[in-house]
């Protein structure tokens, strides 16, 4: 891990308690969580990467009857985590290194894959393959312009990278996964910049 991707960590880790109060429940990204929903077959095993404190997506998804497993670096939101939802799995790790011998029906990297640099970004998507089940849904968000860009939680600088439109595109087809929906800054989800994919190997 590098001393960037340690910062980011270690943020998520000092300031997990004020993240998890601030982090909104309104759910405004519920039409996206359909879309995605609809995707996975009925009581799939979701992986969600970067899952925080399980509120409010993955706690959503859990709602809907899906089984969670759930991963980040931040002991204490994982703690929170297995709190709420005991009867789901909970890692804290980091999405770079995690594998376990599971075929997953969705993949869910939501405000969380962004914080990684570029080639690592790159290295994510043959595991992203390596996850996926026959089907299986992915979505996740990018920044909408190519470089890096800095943010800020807790009066402390927060790292963030994109890759082009055209090579996220490229690497999904390379992998096996065909975009079913994507959008830059959708104004009815905050602004963010969402992609949709379906892995379409056997």
């Amino acid at each position: 891990m590098s001393g960037e991707d340690a910062n980011i960590a270690a943020l998520y880790e000092r300031h997990a308690l004020a993240f998890d109060k601030v982090r909104g429940r309104n759910l405004f990204e519920k039409p996206w969580l359909d879309h995605f929903s609809g995707l996975i077959k009925r009581q799939g095993h979701v992986l969600d990467l970067g899952c925080g404190a399980a509120e409010p997506m993955a706690a959503d998804l859990a709602r809907r009857g899906f089984h969670i497993t759930g991963v980040d670096t931040s002991e204490t939101m994982i703690g929170l985590a297995r709190e709420r939802f005991p009867g789901m799995a909970w890692y804290v790790a980091d999405m770079r290194k995690f594998y376990i011998p599971t075929k997953f029906d969705g993949i869910l990297a939501w405000h969380s894959f962004f914080h990684l640099n570029a080639d690592d970004q790159r290295a994510m998507f043959p595991r992203f393959g390596a996850l996926a089940g026959p089907g299986a849904a992915l979505m996740f968000t990018s920044g909408h312009f190519e470089g890096e860009a800095m943010g800020e939680f807790g009066g402390e600088p927060l790292y963030h990278a994109s890759l082009s439109k055209a090579e996220y595109e490229a690497l999904l087809a390379k992998n096996g996964f065909k975009v079913v929906a994507q959008i830059s800054q959708d104004p009815a989800c905050g602004g963010a910049t969402v992609w949709l994919a379906k892995n379409i190997r056997r």
